[in-house]
């Protein structure tokens, strides 16, 4: 089965149902190698962020795996992630409890990414949707992360 790891505000299941994602299963995540960064420019609001991930040789993403209905239902993503414009799509591998699944994993164009930006509140919410499938020390570090209140 197809698999896709959500980092961002996709790690919010409601979210994901509501985007007509068809999943099966949901599971927590670690991507090694990598960290999390706001460093996406959103380009439907000025001076604000959404998630993204860069290399970090001792970094751990966590998020949240979705084991999707069928192959081709990861497409259904790529209009939200605006790919291939504002992301790209690529297969990573993925640690989870029961072993390395390989998943697919939205990444930031490089002509899309910008620093000292942050996320808005709203958005911020939808990672923190995702608490249980994180570790309490990641959450807790998702929750201070600085936020634009609009």
């Amino acid at each position: 089965m197809p698999y896709y790891f959500a980092y961002g505000s996709n790690m919010n299941p409601a979210r994901m149902r509501s985007r007509g994602l068809l999943f099966d299963e949901a599971l927590a995540g670690q991507l090694s190698g990598f960290a999390l960064c706001f460093n996406k420019r959103a380009h439907d609001r000025p001076g604000r962020s959404y998630a993204n991930i860069r290399y970090q040789r001792d970094g751990v993403v966590e998020g949240v795996l979705y084991r999707l209905s069928h192959a081709d239902e990861i497409r259904k993503m790529d209009p939200f992630e605006g790919t291939p414009v504002f992301y790209s799509r690529e297969r990573m591998p993925v640690l989870t409890a029961r072993g390395v699944i390989a998943a697919w994993v939205y990444v930031a164009n490089p002509a899309m990414r910008e620093e000292g930006l942050w996320p808005t509140r709203a958005y911020l919410e939808h990672l923190l949707a995702g608490r249980e499938f994180l570790s309490e020390a990641y959450w807790q570090a998702l929750a201070a992360v600085p936020a634009h209140h609009d």
